[in-house]
């Protein structure tokens, strides 16, 4: 999608460091941390929401990049979160999961 920043980001067209990468998805730190640490784990194929997922193993690998974005960093204690919809606070139009930690 032209007008999606996470697309953008993934495309090279916004500047940001990746936390992580693999063939489905990527992570990049909130630039509005609600927490000590805060990712975003993204897939790269653009996915409105979880409403739209047409295949269920995007999610099983979101969730793997998750265990694995957490060792590498440490991370033993955290809060996952999904936002779905406008009215559920979801601000960007491009599936993301929040990794929340101290």
């Amino acid at each position: 999608m032209e007008n999606c920043i996470f697309c953008k980001i993934l495309n090279k067209q916004i500047p940001s460091e990746f936390v992580y990468e693999d063939d489905y998805c990527f992570a990049i730190n909130d630039i509005n941390p609600k927490a000590n640490k805060h990712i975003l784990v993204i897939p790269k194929e653009h996915i409105e929401s979880l409403n739209e997922i047409s295949d269920t193993k995007i999610i099983q690998k979101l969730f793997e990049a998750i265990f694995k974005i957490n060792e590498k960093l440490g991370i033993k204690a955290y809060q996952t979160h999904i936002n779905t919809g406008k009215e559920a606070g979801q601000e960007v139009m491009h599936l993301h999961i929040h990794i929340l930690a101290d």
